[in-house]
């Protein structure tokens, strides 16, 4: 990178961004791309996301979209691989594809526990594992994985999300001391409370979650997914790398408030 480029430049990158038709990964999206990245969506909803590659076409990013189910990793491969047909092999890879589903422990079925581990964990190592060859090769590479709050809080009603992503963020400390020698830096982003499609199904189950968020967070408000822009340009950028294997909490102050 020339000495005269801002360290927060995306210029000439490629990003690849699992679940990045909407939410939290769209807002990574935007910011990305703002910050110069190409851009390339991995989701499962095609509809979503082409209005998705739209609105960030409109904003004068390059972006594709690829439609994949990454719940195994012949899926995940293949995906990886679609993917670099729009703009080549991706120098920055975030892991935002997630689901959850809320029970008692006691009563997921077999098949709904894998399901969530396969789209919060497994997918995250496999995309990893598949972007790795071309990161080391070309020298450089940046991950960024999207973990939880519930990694640190537990909840009884959200255990095998909670599992998968305090696995997420284990998997990433291990891959940032595995890969660091290849200048491979991997992290992971904590979002707060952001308001998506997800956490408003929260809602709509549990309304008292809405002031309870606000009560215990110092920024006096629920997140929205363009709040995570600032810290994933950092993460993908070369002003962190000298940063891995850490995990950085953008939750306005939920999880320090005691």
């Amino acid at each position: 990178m020339s000495e005269h480029r801002s360290l927060f430049d995306l210029s000439g990158s490629t990003a690849l961004v699992t679940g990045g038709n909407g939410g939290i990964g769209l807002g990574v999206a935007r910011g990305l791309g703002l910050a110069g990245s190409r851009v390339v969506l991995v989701a499962r909803d095609s509809a979503k996301g082409d209005r998705a590659v739209r609105e960030l076409e409109g904003l004068g990013i390059s972006a594709a979209f690829v439609a994949a189910d990454l719940t195994s990793p012949d899926r995940c491969r293949a995906a990886y691989v679609e993917s670099k047909d729009a703009f080549g092999a991706p120098d920055i890879l975030v892991n935002n594809a997630g689901t959850n589903l809320a029970k008692q422990p006691q009563d997921y079925s077999a098949d709904e526990w894998w399901r969530i581990q396969h789209t919060n964990l497994d997918a995250a190592y496999f995309l990893s594992v598949s972007a790795f060859a071309d990161m080391a090769a070309a020298g450089r590479g940046k991950i960024i994985n999207i973990g939880s709050l519930k990694a640190t809080f537990a909840s009884a009603a959200s255990v095998p999300y909670a599992a998968s992503k305090g696995a997420v963020v284990q998997l990433t400390r291990g891959l940032a001391v595995a890969w660091g020698p290849h200048h491979i830096q991997c992290n992971v982003i904590i979002p707060g409370w952001i308001t998506t499609d997800m956490t408003e199904r929260v809602l709509r189950r549990d309304p008292q979650t809405e002031n309870a968020v606000l009560d215990r967070t110092p920024a006096g408000r629920w997140g929205r997914p363009d709040d995570l822009q600032g810290a994933a340009v950092f993460l993908a950028s070369a002003a962190s790398d000298f940063v891995t294997g850490v995990s950085i909490q953008v939750d306005g102050g939920y999880s320090v408030k005691g």
